[in-house]
């Protein structure tokens, strides 16, 4: 199974609490980053609700975030994201999910610059 990069998976309810009440939010059509800086710190999670749908739609809706995120991950910044997916990701087309991923990240400076390396 190809991994999260460097990234540990977020598993506990109290570690999610504490990053909804902490960090910052972004929220596109498609998904809502909860993100708190944090360095040498590398964690994820992602969440789907019921909202979602069914099991094997919200199973597929966190796999599409997971996918999106082994893209953007060697960029990222240090600290913990939680991804939640809404429930238009299901008719969201690649591209559109994309671009939503890419415009939350940007609008919380989730993004290394090239000069931060």
């Amino acid at each position: 199974m190809v991994g999260l990069g460097n990234f540990y998976t977020l598993k506990l309810h109290k570690e999610f609490q504490y990053i909804y009440r902490k960090g910052k939010d972004a929220h596109s059509d498609s998904v809502v980053l909860f993100f708190l800086p944090a360095n040498e710190i590398h964690k994820v999670g992602f969440t789907a609700t019921k909202k979602i749908g069914n099991a094997v739609k919200r199973n597929r809706a966190k796999r599409r975030l997971r996918a999106l995120f082994r893209e953007f991950s060697p960029t990222l910044k240090d600290g913990t994201y939680i991804f939640v997916a809404k429930q238009s990701i299901n008719e969201a087309t690649h591209q559109k999910l994309k671009n939503d991923f890419q415009k939350i990240l940007n609008r919380l400076n989730a993004i290394k610059k090239e000069s931060d390396d």
